[in-house]
């Protein structure tokens, strides 16, 4: 460019002073500043500067009004700070000050981002476990930045592809697997222990184990599964390990009670708990998280597509309580709508009788099974990526799909064998990747293999001996 074409300053040549400490209190803003800065902006501003330093110095005129740096003077006052780097920009007219004052804020937006290198410089900050948030971008852009070059889900509610149960059982319980980024423990959700196992505990060591950034469960509604799921008696289930209609309701809000005891433990302050319950044992629930989180934050309500078995006013919705752990701020990635995610408290989503074709697939995985994006649309909510979202009642491995989807770090502890493993073929089959064993290192299957081997060798060994049994009592007679 030849510079001698650009128009000079009309009273004389614009002079920048060195760079020298200012107290932000002594500077004023310029009169007529159109850009504004929110709330949300300037608490940003404030972690930066926390972060990062005061690495901008402020611009100001010979009469010490702000020319340039308007919102980080706001989050240094807001701090406290008495002394900010700045510099002084002398010799300009007063339209040339507020031309100034425009190109400083417009010329930036005119800039473009490199959609791709943005995506991976954001993605290595999320694999070091960097806060970020930092960088001005929020979860729910960054989601959607992410999650735009997905596959398209499939439409059947909970986007799978339906595992083999056939296989004989695999897992025991006392097991833990890593599927991914994900934990899965096969054991119980009353006892802390269980916690401590599917918890990550060599990665927090000032805690001592992972803290769940958000939980979202489905326990068990204290119904019999027989007459209420399974398909018209198609597709039979046995009756859940517990609270599948054998509990009083005294019995029911005390396993309750234990269980969001241990998930609020857990948690960090101001997580969010999803926790699903039925119109029937609303009151039990409702008893049994008051002493544990306090008053409910939100009732949300889950409204299919079809209604269920009944005849008196067929059941056509599901529940989802919404706690808060503490009095920590919770994370909201939704607010009023911002980057197109609106959501109410009424949540549309196909149950899965909606789907004739895949009805009897998806009630063989499991008889409450909970559709995956429904799930997802929560974690997106909040929680941020690589968060840790918790589920004691781990079931058929939906809120496991869903963290995988969005980006989240799942840890689940369910207490069949059976679901364990229909979790690990779903998300096996979903992603191509192997479950290992988090105490042998061998693959799933290599643990199937090894299982079955030495099941058969038992079989084997107690058949030969009932034959010896035999013909010594034979020989005996």
């Amino acid at each position: 460019m030849n510079t001698a074409s650009l128009h000079p300053a009309a009273e004389g040549s614009a002079q920048l002073s060195p760079l020298q400490e200012r107290n932000p209190n002594g500077l004023r803003p310029w009169p007529n500043n159109p850009r504004t800065h929110s709330e949300r902006q300037l608490v940003q501003l404030q972690a930066s500067i926390r972060q990062f330093g005061f690495t901008t110095p402020v611009i100001v005129d010979e009469h010490d009004v702000i020319l340039s740096g308007h919102g980080r003077v706001q989050a240094a006052l807001a701090l406290g700070l008495t002394s900010i780097p700045g510099r002084v920009l002398s010799g300009l007219s007063a339209p040339q000050k507020r031309a100034y004052v425009l190109a400083d804020n417009k010329l930036a937006e005119l800039s473009k981002w490199d959609a791709g290198l943005l995506k991976s410089e954001l993605e290595l900050l999320i694999d070091t476990d960097f806060a970020v948030e930092l960088t001005g971008f929020s979860t729910a852009e960054i989601d959607l930045m992410f999650e735009a070059e997905a596959p398209k889900p499939v439409s059947n509610p909970d986007d799978l592809q339906p595992a083999d149960l056939e296989v004989p059982l695999v897992s025991v319980r006392g097991d833990l697997w890593i599927l991914g980024e994900h934990r899965l423990f096969c054991g119980d959700a009353l006892k802390a222990d269980s916690y401590s196992v599917v918890l990550d505990q060599s990665s927090n060591q000032a805690e001592g184990r992972e803290s769940a950034q958000l939980v979202f469960t489905d326990p068990p509604y204290n119904v019999p599964i027989a007459g209420h799921v399974c398909g018209k008696g198609s597709v039979q289930h046995a009756e859940f390990a517990m609270a599948s209609g054998e509990m009083s309701s005294a019995e029911f809000t005390a396993f309750l009670q234990t269980v969001f005891g241990h998930l609020a433990s857990c948690s960090e302050d101001g997580s969010i708990h999803y926790l699903c319950m039925d119109w029937r044992h609303l009151p039990e629930l409702q008893a049994a998280a008051l002493p544990v989180y306090g008053p409910m934050r939100q009732l949300c309500v889950w409204v299919k597509d079809n209604g269920g078995m009944g005849t008196f006013y067929r059941s056509q919705h599901e529940l989802v309580c919404v706690y808060r752990k503490g009095d920590g701020k919770h994370i909201n990635n939704f607010e009023l709508g911002q980057h197109g995610r609106y959501r109410t408290n009424v949540w549309n989503y196909p149950g899965v009788n909606s789907f004739k074709t895949l009805h009897q697939e998806l009630l063989k995985l499991h008889p409450t099974v909970k559709p995956v994006s429904l799930i997802a649309d929560a974690i997106r909510d909040c929680s941020h990526r690589k968060g840790i979202v918790l589920d004691p009642f781990g079931g058929s491995g939906s809120t496991l799909i869903a963290a995988e989807r969005t980006g989240r770090r799942a840890r689940l502890i369910e207490y069949e064998p059976k679901y364990v493993d229909v979790t690990i073929q779903r998300w096996q089959r979903i992603t191509g990747n192997t479950a290992v064993s988090a105490s042998t290192g061998q693959s799933w299957t290599e643990v199937q293999q090894q299982r079955q081997a030495v099941s058969a060798t038992t079989v084997a060994s107690v058949s030969a001996n009932e034959l010896v049994a035999t013909e010594l009592d034979g020989g005996a007679a």
